[in-house]
């Protein structure tokens, strides 16, 4: 039987392992945190948005980073501080903008194969995970804003998706409770929502009961491809030396430390991590219940997006910051958050609010490495940025065929 290690335990490496073990294979999962779905999986903006497709591959979104740098509060921060890693990949990020409308329409595709393999996953393992299928209503406050997004639309649905304008009319009937004046928006009334650590943890322990091993806290110290498959270093909290296991294939799911995992088996993946924040602001009055919204928000303006997540719970996410490998949680970045919630939403208690952030693996053209390295038996499903849970099902899928494939090569 064949058998297949994944490093990482965040929602591609848990999809992954599901996906592998039901082609018949043996896997084991090295995680370095106690539990899955500790990191980037964790509190994101909790959408599942083939609407939010699009790549940010224009000079448009090299200006912007540029002319905010020196905004603490900028949607989109970049931090001067130079580095080659940051430098080489803002430098492929700017090639790649001549791929823009390709590299969308890829990931409108995929978001939309995506959302039958994650629903399929969790109806098959009866996965709660906080679900809410009433769409993605996107909202302008402007003519300029909206006249730009129907040029990112028409790309949209030439992919096929099904996603409409609607007027401020059609705005208040579709979420009640959000405040302020629009010009328009746009809804997508197939995308929907749901806790991704919920889902994550809940399949990790499906997988657990179907055989697959899971090593937390486990130090992965080195990957060695042989002729035979590859070898894997690693020890646990506070052991040494290492141990070494071998097996047929590796898939590198590590977030931001599949580069240096790519470069243990010989391969270049430019990941760059780019800091995400949240907040979770817990419900539980009847009063903000009702004023908080149903229908998941993008508010483009502001680059916030919400999701409702149960009854007492609701999710606000925004903002894209490049900072390295930084995991500090600045309370400049959250205050935004806080602010436009009291704002959009003047009813709903911040009285228990819970910041959170993690680093998105991104890619140089925003699409993720997703299939075989150089050397046999290694294999990668990793750089998803911000779109990790809204792509993580199908490309489990599409890794999981490579491996059989691969290893059935050889």
């Amino acid at each position: 039987m064949t058998s297949v290690a994944i490093i990482g335990a965040g929602v591609t490496g848990v999809t992954t392992a599901y996906k592998l073990l039901a082609r018949g294979m043996t896997v084991t999962v090295f995680e370095r945190q106690r539990y899955a779905a500790m990191e980037t999986s964790f509190a994101n903006g909790g959408q599942l948005s083939a609407s939010h497709a699009e790549v940010w591959n224009q000079p448009a979104t090299l200006i912007k980073g540029l002319k905010w740098m020196l905004r603490k509060d900028a949607p989109l921060l970049v931090h001067p501080a130079p580095s080659w890693h940051k430098i080489s990949w803002l430098v492929e990020f700017a090639a790649a903008c001549r791929h823009y409308r390709a590299s969308t329409q890829t990931l409108t595709r995929l978001a939309m194969a995506s959302r039958k393999h994650l629903l399929d996953m969790a109806t098959s393992e009866g996965i709660e995970f906080d679900l809410v299928r009433r769409g993605i209503l996107q909202v302008y406050e402007d003519a300029a804003g909206f006249k730009a997004a129907e040029r990112v639309t028409s790309i949209l649905v030439d992919a096929g998706l099904d996603r409409r304008a609607v007027t401020p009319e059609e705005i208040r009937a579709i979420e009640p409770s959000l405040s302020g004046r629009f010009h328009a928006g746009f809804y997508t009334a197939t995308d929907f929502t749901g806790d991704i650590h919920k889902f994550t943890t809940a399949l990790a322990s499906a997988c657990e009961r179907k055989g697959v091993g899971f090593h937390y806290e486990a130090d992965v110290a080195g990957l060695r491809p042989t002729d035979g498959g590859v070898d894997v270093l690693w020890h646990g909290a506070g052991e040494a030396p290492a141990e070494r296991d071998h097996f047929d294939a590796v898939v590198i799911c590590a977030g931001v430390a599949s580069r240096r995992f790519a470069a243990m088996a010989g391969d270049r993946v430019n990941v760059y991590p780019v800091k995400g924040y949240s907040i979770t602001v817990e419900i539980a009055d009847e009063a903000s219940q009702k004023s908080a919204p149903w229908v998941s928000l993008l508010d483009e303006n502001a680059k916030i997006v919400t999701s409702r997540l149960g009854a007492q719970r609701l999710r606000i996410a925004g903002t894209a910051e490049f900072a390295g490998e930084n995991r500090d949680i600045r309370m400049d970045r959250i205050a935004p958050l806080t602010d436009w919630l009291r704002r959009r939403f003047p009813g709903v208690s911040t009285e228990t609010v819970v910041p959170w952030a993690g680093l998105r693996p991104m890619t140089p053209t925003m699409v993720p490495r997703v299939g075989p390295g150089r050397r046999p038996g290694v294999f990668y499903n990793t750089g998803h940025g911000h779109l990790g849970w809204t792509l993580c099902a199908v490309t489990a899928e599409m890794v999981a065929a490579d491996v059989a494939a691969g290893v059935s090569a050889n």
